[in-house]
């Protein structure tokens, strides 16, 4: 009798492929520093020169940089290549900020349906934290950590998707979601009225990702995409109206 020869992967593939799934997953993130090697070889229970030969796979695939005397950290680089053009381009071009407006109605819109379907209850406890610190934030009238609420309460939702790519895109432009952001709250003259609104919206969103509603929860987040815009238009339509009355007096 003839026997079809087992290809059992090598230890350190096998550990390469480990960390890549956690990249992959969100649980190591653009940044993250990984456990030193002594506890990340326990915790797989490995040997630790397995361990340093994935990892030395790993950097040479640019997912992971080894800094000399200052750990292993998961790479960022491909982070700053897609948003530094943009960012730039951005600030150089206003008009932009329509298109990174659709962009948002499309991708936050599915992230949040995919959400109502998939949350886990840890991740339903996540959202709700990062639910209480944005209506924190918006009672407050600190714009910075309104923004940065914000943005998180965005994030989280892209992670409770539970698609690889959606939680990845949505952090590859953080930065760049960021500063759209800021420039929104900065624009539409956030008021105690507007405030409510936004959270009004968000508050949707979060109910019916925790009422597991997907049809809803796109619904709300496209509603909440739609209403920044046409604040956005209305701000825009103002300065216009201002810059022909101060050439009319001129």
């Amino acid at each position: 009798m003839t026997y079809t020869k087992l290809n059992l992967p090598r230890i350190p593939d096998a550990i390469a492929h480990q960390l890549e799934t956690r990249i992959l997953e969100g649980s190591l993130k653009p940044g993250d520093r990984l456990p030193a090697e002594r506890e990340l070889a326990l915790e797989l229970g490995v040997s630790r020169p397995s361990l340093r030969e994935a990892i030395k796979k790993l950097v040479s695939r640019d997912l992971l940089v080894s800094r000399q005397g200052g750990g292993t950290y998961v790479t960022d680089r491909l982070d700053a290549g897609f948003i530094d053009p943009w960012q730039q381009l951005l600030d150089q071009h206003p008009f932009l900020q329509n298109d990174v407006l659709e962009f948002r109605f499309l991708l936050e819109a599915s992230a949040a349906e995919l959400a109502a379907e998939r949350a886990t209850d840890s991740d339903l406890a996540r959202l709700d934290e990062v639910y209480r610190r944005l209506d924190a934030a918006y009672s407050g009238g600190d714009r910075g950590t309104q923004v940065d609420a914000d943005v998180a309460f965005h994030l989280t939702i892209a992670e409770t998707a539970h698609n690889a790519l959606y939680a990845h895109l949505v952090s590859s432009v953080m930065r760049l979601l960021h500063e759209h952001v800021r420039r929104t709250l900065r624009e539409i003259a956030l008021s105690a009225e507007t405030g409510q609104q936004l959270m009004a919206q968000h508050r949707a969103i979060r109910d019916a990702i925790v009422g597991r509603e997907p049809a809803l929860a796109r619904q709300a987040a496209q509603a909440h995409i739609d209403y920044v815009r046409q604040r956005l238009d209305n701000a825009a339509n103002t300065a216009t109206r201002q810059q022909r009355s101060l050439r009319y007096f001129s």
